[in-house]
């Protein structure tokens, strides 16, 4: 089993920036990757990057691809978002997500950070 509690979030002007967390904690053995998911009022949620566990970059959504940075510190069981130049369209509840080998999709999930981008 393991747990995901997402913090950092808050209301950002347009064009600033915001660190988003997801500290991890219980079974990070053969743990794959971690994600993250963001889903704004009405629509469907939607990926924005992900990270292997092990190491190695990141890959992310077209959409935040140049502005978003996901990266991990594995000894703090931590995930970051590094979010930069902020879009009113970004507003919306940012989850962290967690991947283990021999899954097909992501298992566990947080309970979700609010970011608010104000125009």
């Amino acid at each position: 089993q393991v747990q995901l509690v997402e913090s950092g979030g808050g209301l950002v002007q347009a064009g600033g920036s915001l660190r988003v967390s997801c500290a991890v904690s219980g079974r990070t053995a053969s743990m794959y990757a971690m994600g993250w998911f963001r889903q704004a009022p009405g629509k469907e949620r939607e990926f924005v990057a992900a990270i292997y566990w092990s190491g190695g970059s990141g890959y992310y959504a077209d959409s935040v691809k140049g502005r978003f940075t996901i990266s991990r510190d594995n000894a703090k069981n931590t995930v970051y978002l590094q979010m930069n130049s902020l879009k009113p369209e970004d507003t919306a509840v940012y989850y962290c997500a967690a991947r283990y080998y021999g899954d097909s999709a992501y298992q566990y999930w947080g309970q979700g950070t609010q970011v608010t981008v104000s125009s």
